[in-house]
């Protein structure tokens, strides 16, 4: 298991709705993954109503700061299910099935995947993606931002010339 793995899965988590299950786990969540204390303290005094409006105003009304890594490389072309086809052949070479609600290139389920494997191929290939994704963020003033930027920063840099 990688020295990153606490960090995915805590990022994994701060990226889904934010439930109550997330909100019970925040301080577990903070403690485990300082990297992300400034997206942990802000979720944790906020109000609950007020953090879920916030992430639907964030990831749910535009693809601008969509959450499912084939959108960054092929956009809503028919080449997008091929990139679909691929994610779950990954998480079945490691012997796991996605059978999740969301879309197998869901960051969060791919974070979780890299959690519990220690493979972190899928998300080296989407580097730009969630480069693209991190600065977006950053720009929107989200502390969802934070959240990218400690995972991109475990990551190697994006290739010169990548695509997109």
């Amino acid at each position: 298991m990688p020295s990153d793995a606490v960090l995915y899965q805590a990022a994994a988590l701060c990226l889904t709705y934010p439930d109550d299950d997330l909100l019970d786990r925040l301080p577990l969540l903070r403690e485990a993954a300082p990297q992300l204390r400034e997206f942990t303290d802000h979720a944790a005094v906020t109000p609950a109503r007020e953090l879920a409006e916030h992430y639907v105003r964030v990831f749910d009304f535009r693809n601008r700061h969509s959450l499912y890594l084939s959108w960054w490389q092929d956009g809503d072309t028919r080449r997008r299910g091929m990139s679909l086809v691929r994610f779950k052949d990954v998480y079945r070479a490691h012997g796991l099935e996605f059978s999740g609600e969301e879309l197998p290139d869901y960051l969060p389920a791919v974070l979780e995947f890299a959690a519990r494997t220690g493979d972190t191929d899928l998300l080296v290939e989407h580097r730009e993606g969630l480069e693209q994704l991190r600065s977006r963020l950053t720009d929107f003033g989200t502390p969802y931002a934070c959240v990218l930027d400690a995972v991109c920063a475990t990551l190697p840099p994006a290739s010169v010339g990548a695509r997109r």
